[in-house]
C-alpha cells in the first residue's frame, strides 16, 4: 500500500513540476537582451583579495570571451563577481538549446559557481555518489531535479 502512495506522490510531484514549467515558459516571453545579463555571485572575501587578472581556472579558461566586473558587495558582505559572455549566438538562447544543455551561459554559470567555491573553500565540493543505496520513487524525482539543476544551478 505504501508503494502505491509513493507512486501517486511522485506522479503528483511530476505533474506539478510540469505545470509550473509550462506556466513559467508561457509567462516570460523570450527576452532579446537575455544575452546581456550579468551572472553574479557574492564571495565571502575582501574585494582586495580578488583581482580580475587572477581569477580561478574555471573563469580564466574563458579568456577574452567574457567581461568581468568586481565590486564590494552591499553591506560589507564580501565581494560581488559578475561575468557575462561578450558574444552569444542568437540560436543558443532558445528554449530547446537550454533544455539540451547547449546554451553557453549554462557553462559560464557553472564556471562561476566553481570559481566561487575555489575562492571561498579552496576546492569544489561535490555531493557523495550514490546518495543512497535504495532507489525509491522519491529519490528518482530528486535525482531528476538535481540533474536538471546541474546545468544552471536552478530548477
Amino acid at each position: 500500500m505504501t508503494l502505491r502512495k509513493s507512486l501517486w506522490a511522485a506522479a503528483a510531484g511530476l505533474t506539478a513540476g510540469a505545470v509550473l514549467a509550462l506556466r513559467r515558459s508561457m509567462a516570460r516571453p523570450a527576452d532579446p537582451a537575455a544575452a546581456d545579463r550579468w551572472l553574479t555571485v557574492t564571495i565571502n572575501r575582501s574585494p582586495a583579495d580578488i583581482q580580475a587578472d587572477k581569477l580561478p581556472t574555471p573563469l580564466q579558461e574563458y579568456g577574452d570571451r567574457i567581461e568581468t566586473r568586481i565590486r564590494p558587495a552591499p553591506g560589507d558582505r564580501g565581494t560581488e563577481v559578475a561575468v557575462r559572455l561578450k558574444d552569444v549566438p542568437s540560436d543558443a538562447l532558445s528554449v530547446p538549446a537550454r533544455l539540451t544543455g547547449q546554451d553557453p551561459r549554462q557553462d559560464l554559470r557553472r564556471s562561476l559557481r566553481e570559481a566561487k567555491a575555489l575562492l571561498e573553500a579552496g576546492e569544489v565540493l561535490l555531493p557523495d555518489t550514490p546518495p543512497t543505496t535504495h532507489d525509491t520513487p522519491g529519490g528518482k524525482l530528486v535525482g531528476l531535479l538535481s540533474r536538471r539543476a546541474g546545468g544552471e544551478g536552478v530548477l
